[in-house]
């Protein structure tokens, strides 16, 4: 690995244990004693989710990233390291908010066809 130490690899890597998602950040507890906190702006289907959407996550690949299966949204622990922000596209995600409105009217109203 030419031009990069083996200290910036390490600080690109690590192992998550714990997740909370306030109103405005996404904070993450790494094995190693480390917290990441970023804004919740980077990832706009958490920024859109509900609290109890934002609470059901579950940690993937051995801790190297997190899913929220109710939003569909997985965040690696090395991409929040490197200061990524979500890569979703605008359409995407247009596409993504109008789903939920759909579901929440259908919800509402009680029409559309039950789910099972």
């Amino acid at each position: 690995m030419h031009g990069m130490n083996t200290s910036a690899v390490e600080a690109l890597s690590g192992t998550a244990q714990d997740v909370s998602v306030s109103q405005d950040t996404l904070a993450v507890d790494l094995v190693d004693g480390r917290t990441i906190s970023v804004p919740l702006a980077w990832y706009p289907r958490l920024m859109n989710a509900t609290q109890k959407e934002r609470k059901a996550w579950r940690l993937i690949g051995g801790g190297q990233g997190i899913h929220w299966p109710d939003i569909e949204e997985d965040v690696s622990v090395a991409g929040l390291l490197a200061g990524r922000h979500s890569l979703e596209g605008k359409e995407s995600f247009q596409k993504w908010i109008a789903s939920r409105r759909k579901r929440r009217t259908r919800r509402s109203t009680g029409r559309g066809k039950p789910r099972p």
